[in-house]
């Protein structure tokens, strides 16, 4: 990863981290668990070993979404960071957390027991940027921006 792809957070900035290793095993997840993690189809993860990423403003706060897993989250905007098998010496992250997500591609599907039936139609759906689907008069006039943005 170059270009800033080494660091990333959460969408307000309270929680930033910088990855000081590649990430490896990036993977889509399809499970349930993960489904309700982060509110979608599935959840985008990458691992690094838990001290080779460094919480450089904040720190996610935890829920253990079961007796051995524990799931980091930006407790003042909600996004989802981290997924942990407590015990092992691997650390998920999420990949869209990453200031550039596009440099981390993942090369497997997991727990497809629970992938949606629509997700394999996904690519074949037609195609619209944000401009194109946004009325004219929202364009300019979006109001205030609070997301971070994809730096520090």
């Amino acid at each position: 990863m170059t270009g800033g792809g080494n660091t990333g957070g959460c969408q307000c900035g309270a929680v930033r981290y910088r990855l000081m290793a590649q990430p490896s095993d990036a993977h889509i997840c399809h499970c349930r668990m993960c489904q309700k993690a982060v509110g979608g189809p599935f959840a985008a993860l990458a691992v690094v070993n838990p001290d080779d990423i460094e919480w450089t403003r904040g720190k996610p706060a935890v829920f253990n979404s079961s007796e051995n897993v524990q799931r980091g989250f930006c407790a003042k905007c909600g996004t989802p960071l981290t997924y942990h098998y407590l015990g092992n010496d691997r650390l998920n992250f999420s990949i869209a957390s990453l200031d550039a997500p596009g440099q981390v591609v993942p090369d497997i599907q997991i727990g497809i027991e629970s992938r949606l039936p629509w997700c394999a139609a996904l690519a074949n759906l037609p195609e619209r940027t944000t401009d194109d689907i946004m009325p004219e008069d929202k364009k300019t006039n979006m109001g205030k921006n609070r997301q971070h943005a994809d730096h520090d």
